[in-house]
């Protein structure tokens, strides 16, 4: 008898790849994925815990669920990730619908779970968040031809607003060696670009290691045949040494688009939130940046109404935008989340948390409007990746674009699917590009 299941991944990119490896972990063992949960003999979804709307965002997620299992539409209800390695204690006593739960430790245990809700059996699995990161196999769900290749798991920063150390554990780098045994079975696969992800890229291999080593891995990743572009997710700005800035300046295939989150320009409020280094420090890194990597593009994270931000400090913070004129940035009202330091300080209503960071948007869009119109007239080299079924016109992505987060290129021109195709931009509007293939180049 077929057993089929669906699976909902929620939250970033790390947590994609988890769900990824339970895809395999249940495909190996006889189970079939199916595109809907309504019908399914089990779902799971694999939840983000890191802030209140990601929360909600899966309680409700859980929720739509129950009612379709309460309904007979669907078997058992399956939750794993951050949202239930955070509240392990009480997410089966709030949320009864649910029949099996793992946290982050446990995502190897996803076949037991499984077997057990088949079985009409109970099962909850949380282990060590700290215990070095599990090989495990996975089907690739992006692409056809980029991937996401993870390095690392949990963080030892410990910024003060954020709860990944106590839900994801320690800081644990993988292998060298296992890393780029990935790499080259995702180049062999066809995947053309590699997205290094981590909490914190700029760290790996300290705790292996005892030195940074992401200057050498990227120098071994560009080795690989196939692999064309390798894009780098996240740098952490006090972390910055000579050794990775002249690796991303000299290695090609390396775009040169970098996501270093700041979260803020403030000096009292980087040291009350237990961040590195200072505000001049982060000037002054950017302009080494953009005076080493020509055509560089940066993207940052931004919270707005952190604990101590008044509107002397927002104001030094729109300053510094102003000036430094970054390409791609994410803004966020401040979510004092439970256990953090950063929850018992004091600070600004969600409201006006919300007013500051729309108004940072709204500073930010002509910056990144004028970025784009920049582009036009000029040909970038495009990852295609598919077909818009109501412009009739090819979609990829250049090098300034990261999937999900940043725009898109639209164009027109013979091409195939999961190729790089030279593009000549006549067009930006409301953040995308158009343009056509250009003529006598492939």
């Amino acid at each position: 008898m077929e057993k089929n299941f669906a699976l909902i991944s929620l939250g970033c990119a790390k947590n994609l790849v988890n769900s990824e490896q339970m895809l395999y972990l249940l495909s190996e063992a006889g189970y079939t994925l199916v595109p809907e949960a309504e019908g399914a003999d089990f779902a799971v979804v694999n939840t983000c815990g890191f802030i209140d709307a990601a929360k909600s965002e899966a309680i409700d997620q859980i929720l739509e669920l129950a009612e379709l299992k309460k309904a007979g539409r669907l078997g058992g209800l399956i939750v794993t990730g951050c949202l239930s390695e955070r509240y392990q204690d009480v997410i089966q006593d709030e949320l009864p619908e649910i029949d099996a739960v793992l946290g982050v430790g446990s995502f190897g245990d996803i076949v037991r779970a499984a077997d057990a809700v088949m079985e009409k059996r109970g099962f909850s699995s949380f282990g060590d968040q700290n215990a070095p990161i599990e090989e495990i196999p996975r089907v690739v769900s992006t692409g056809p031809s980029w991937a996401y290749l993870r390095i690392a798991e949990g963080c030892n920063n410990f910024c003060a607003f954020c709860a990944i150390p106590a839900i994801r554990g320690r800081y644990r780098s993988r292998t060298m060696e296992n890393v780029l045994e990935e790499a080259r079975d995702l180049a062999a696969h066809g995947v053309k670009e590699l997205i290094v992800i981590a909490q914190d890229i700029t760290r790996y291999g300290t705790d292996l290691y005892g030195r940074r080593c992401l200057a050498q891995l990227c120098r071994e990743l560009a080795k690989i045949e196939g692999v064309a572009w390798i894009r780098l997710h996240y740098l952490y700005p006090d972390q910055f040494d000579e050794e990775l800035i002249e690796e991303i300046a000299a290695n090609d295939k390396i775009v040169k688009y970098l996501d270093i989150p700041i979260q803020h320009i403030n000096d009292a409020i980087l040291r009350r939130m237990n961040r590195r280094g200072t505000g001049a420090e982060i000037r002054a890194l950017f302009r080494t940046l953009r005076e080493r990597i020509p055509g560089l593009v940066l993207r940052t994270s931004l919270i707005a109404g952190l604990p101590g931000e008044g509107e002397e400090e927002f104001e030094e913070l729109c300053a510094f935008l102003r000036e430094a004129r970054i390409e791609r940035a994410g803004v966020f009202p401040f979510s004092p989340e439970e256990g953090t330091p950063a929850a018992a300080m004091q600070h600004v209503d969600y409201e006006e948390a919300q007013r500051r960071a729309e108004l940072i948007e709204q500073l930010q869009a002509p910056i990144m409007d004028a970025f784009l119109q920049g582009l036009v007239g000029k040909t970038l080299r495009v990852l295609y990746e598919y077909d818009d079924a109501d412009s009739g016109m090819h979609v990829g992505r250049s090098y300034a674009d990261s999937p999900d987060i940043d725009g898109l290129v639209f164009f027109t021109g013979a091409a195939v699917e999961g190729d790089f195709v030279e593009v000549f931009i006549e067009e930006a509007d409301e953040g995308f590009l158009y343009g056509r293939k250009a003529e006598g180049l492939t």
